[in-house]
């Protein structure tokens, strides 16, 4: 059993809250720490750590005062040298390489998108239960099975960012920035209909676009393909 909490998803913020009822974690901290506080009842010596993706602001915006609560941070080396941080509550992690949290274990591997050296992680609690968290990329080359829990980004549809284009509210530079560094929801049905999906009892829909999206066609769309329980925060 996992407990997920969105804290905050999207271009202003994205900071999720996961426990498997032994270890509370945080999964990105890209909001104020006083708007953490708010968001787990002010329990943040709880948390048994942070686990960070990539340097972009939305993802990492509290790093420096997470850790300078004694939190401990995890994220990749490339991640830690994009942000000029020197800290001894930063865990620097490699891709493919575990480690354990509490009552994790945590598998690193490479995402794609125009940062350096992103990562997405795969969450098993000793309870048997399997998370997937993957955002900020437009592709995941990977394959997983037994996953329980999947959290993982729809930035877009690729219906809505072409009629923005073709009406002049999105430019065309940033529709091919957007196709090269993030999920979209073709992509993103691709991927569930490669993976094994019989144990999955919840999907979250992460960090929609708020001018590039349709949550009706992306909800419908999921639903249809995967069958599981859909939630978009």
């Amino acid at each position: 059993m996992i407990e997920i909490k969105t804290l905050a998803t999207g271009s202003k913020g994205n900071c999720y809250h996961i426990t498997d009822g032994s270890t509370p974690l945080l999964l990105e901290c890209g909001i104020s720490f006083k708007q953490i506080q708010q968001g787990v009842n002010f329990e943040t010596s709880s948390l048994g750590g942070v686990l960070v993706t990539h340097e972009h602001k939305d993802h990492c915006k509290g790093v420096e005062s997470v850790l300078n609560r004694g939190l401990d941070v995890y994220m990749s080396k490339g991640t830690q040298e994009a942000l000029q941080l020197q800290h001894h509550r930063i865990v620097t992690v490699e891709s493919k390489k575990q480690f354990r949290v509490g009552t994790w274990t945590i598998l690193p591997f490479d995402v794609q998108h125009d940062v350096n050296e992103p990562l997405g992680f795969l969450l098993q609690s000793d309870n048997g239960s399997k998370l997937l968290f993957a955002t900020d990329t437009y592709y995941v080359k990977y394959r997983f099975t037994g996953l329980t829990h999947i959290m993982i980004e729809c930035n877009y549809d690729q219906q809505t960012l072409d009629d923005n284009v073709e009406s002049g509210r999105v430019h065309p530079a940033m529709r091919k920035r957007v196709m090269r560094s993030h999920f979209s929801l073709e992509n993103l049905l691709e991927f569930f209909r490669a993976n094994d999906l019989s144990k999955v009892e919840e999907i979250h829909l992460l960090h929609l676009s708020d001018g590039n999206s349709n949550v009706e066609r992306i909800f419908k769309a999921v639903a249809r393909t995967t069958g599981k329980m859909i939630f978009i925060p």
